[in-house]
């Protein structure tokens, strides 16, 4: 059987701990709350561009015509 222990702490008190915390700790802590937001960021774009109107025969069809314009820019 587990207990959840509730309690509220406000944003000084956690900056508070953070700052307590040694610098490899609060590298790691940052590192991991930029890596949360990406994440987040990331679903909401792919999110927004997701549809069903497009099928795997037009997106190969316009990356076939992006390379061949790099290709033709290439050789001039």
């Amino acid at each position: 059987m587990k207990a959840a222990l509730q309690i509220e702490i406000t944003f000084e008190q956690i900056l508070a701990l953070i700052k307590s915390l040694p610098k490899k700790e609060r590298i790691k802590l940052s590192k991991e709350l930029e890596r949360e937001i990406i994440d987040s960021k990331l679903s909401k774009l792919l999110e927004t561009f997701k549809t069903d109107e497009l099928s795997l025969e037009t997106i190969d069809a316009e990356v076939e015509k992006v390379r061949q314009d790099i290709y033709d820019e290439q050789k001039r």
